[in-house]
C-alpha cells in the first residue's frame, strides 16, 4: 500500500557498489548518489555521514557535450570531509555510469571530472554493449609527485613495527597522484600482521609533511622486495609479484585504497622494483575479510632527464572490477 507521507518526500536515487572485486560482500563498499540537485556541501557531508562508508560519491548530470569535452561531475566525501581525489570511488562510480550513461562513454573510455581534475577511465572492448556485473575498468590517475623521505625509525614506531620490517633499500616516501600518501615497503607482506597505526599521532606526523595516511606494502611468498631492484637502463625484466597492502585511518581501515595504489606502483617504478609498465596484482582487505584485488602499473617516462638520479613516472594505471550490490532511493525532509 502506497504511503502517501513518503511518497511526498523529495528523494534522490542512490547505488551501493563493491569495488575492486568481482564478488559481491567483498572488496570496498561506495556509495552513489545521482543528481543532488540543490544540496549543499553541509548536506553532502551529512549523507556521507549517514552511508557510514569509507566514501560516498554525489554525480552531477551535465548535458553529454559537456560530459564528453570535461567529463561527469562527481565530488567525492568521506564520513569525515571532501576528498579532490580518491581511487574506489573514482573506478566505481565510472563504472556505474558505464550502464546508466552509456552516452558518455567515447571509444570505450569516459572521464569524471574530480576536484582534482579530470581522471579518465577505459573498460575493456567487450562492454562497448549491455554491460553486465562486474564491470572491469582502468583509470589512469595523474602522473606522481615524489615528496620527501622519511626517518624510518619513527615511521616503525609510529605503525606499531620494527625498523627491520622495512625493506632497508628503499626509502620510506610521500607521493601523490592527487591525494599524498607516505609509501612504507616491508621485506614481506607477514610483517603487515603486526601494523598498528597510531593514527593521531601519525597524522600529526605526516600533515606537516603534506601526507596524510601511511600505506604499507610488501611482497608476498616470502620474497625480499631489494631482491628484484632492477637496473633499468639495462632494461632488466623481472617477473610479476604478488603484493599485499594495508590502510589505516581514522581509527579504522580500508579495505582497497586506489589512490594509494597508484602512489605506490608510481613508486616501485621509480626505484626499480618493478619494471616499466609491468602489471602487478595487488591484494588488499584480507585482515578485516573485505578481500580486494587491484592491478596496477606505470611506466618510466620516454625521454627522461639523464641528468637525474631517478627516472620520471607516468602513465599511472590502476585496475580493477566493481559490482552492483543494492539500489534505492534516499529521502530528505
Amino acid at each position: 500500500m502506497a504511503n502517501s507521507a513518503i511518497d511526498a518526500q523529495p528523494r534522490l536515487d542512490y547505488f551501493i557498489l563493491d569495488v575492486f572485486t568481482e564478488q559481491r560482500l567483498q572488496g570496498n563498499a561506495l556509495a552513489v548518489i545521482l543528481n543532488p540537485g540543490s544540496l549543499t556541501s553541509v548536506q553532502m557531508q551529512a549523507i556521507a555521514r549517514e552511508t557510514n562508508l569509507s566514501e560516498t560519491v554525489f554525480v552531477e548530470r551535465r548535458p553529454v557535450e559537456v560530459e564528453h569535452a570535461e567529463g561527469i561531475r562527481a565530488r567525492i566525501f568521506t564520513t569525515e570531509e571532501e576528498l579532490p581525489f580518491a581511487g574506489h570511488p573514482t573506478l566505481g562510480t565510472a563504472s556505474l555510469m558505464k550502464t546508466l550513461a552509456p552516452e558518455s562513454v567515447v571509444q570505450g573510455k569516459l572521464a569524471l571530472a574530480l576536484n582534482v581534475g579530470t581522471v579518465p577511465v577505459s573498460f575493456e572492448p567487450h562492454l562497448d554493449e549491455a554491460p553486465t556485473w562486474p564491470i572491469r575498468g582502468e583509470m589512469t590517475q595523474r602522473d606522481p609527485v615524489f615528496g620527501e623521505s622519511l626517518d624510518k625509525a619513527e615511521v616503525a614506531d609510529l605503525t606499531g613495527l620494527c625498523i627491520d620490517d622495512l625493506d632497508e633499500r628503499l626509502p620510506v616516501q610521500i607521493v601523490s597522484t592527487g591525494t599524498a600518501f607516505a609509501i612504507v615497503a616491508l621485506r614481506s607482506d607477514q610483517s603487515l600482521a603486526k601494523l598498528n597505526v597510531r593514527q593521531a599521532e601519525a597524522s600529526a606526523y605526516l600533515r606537516p609533511r603534506g601526507a596524510r595516511w601511511f600505506y604499507v606494502l610488501g611482497p608476498s611468498h616470502q620474497h625480499d622486495a631489494s631482491s628484484a631492484l632492477t637496473e633499468l637502463n639495462q632494461q632488466t625484466v623481472m617477473p610479476s609479484l604478488p603484493w599485499r597492502a594495508r590502510m589505516q585511518f581514522n581509527g579504522g581501515e580500508d579495505p582497497a585504497t586506489g589512490s594509494a595504489a597508484g602512489c605506490a606502483i608510481s613508486y616501485l617504478v621509480r626505484h626499480g622494483v618493478v619494471p616499466s609498465d609491468q602489471t602487478v596484482h595487488l591484494r588488499q582487505g584480507i585482515e578485516m575479510h573485505r578481500p580486494s584485488d587491484l592491478f596496477l602499473r606505470a611506466a618510466v617516462a620516454r625521454n627522461p632527464d639523464e641528468s637525474a638520479v631517478q627516472p620520471a613516472v607516468t602513465d599511472v594505471r590502476v585496475a580493477g572490477s566493481t559490482v552492483l550490490v543494492a539500489s534505492g532511493q534516499l529521502f530528505l525532509s
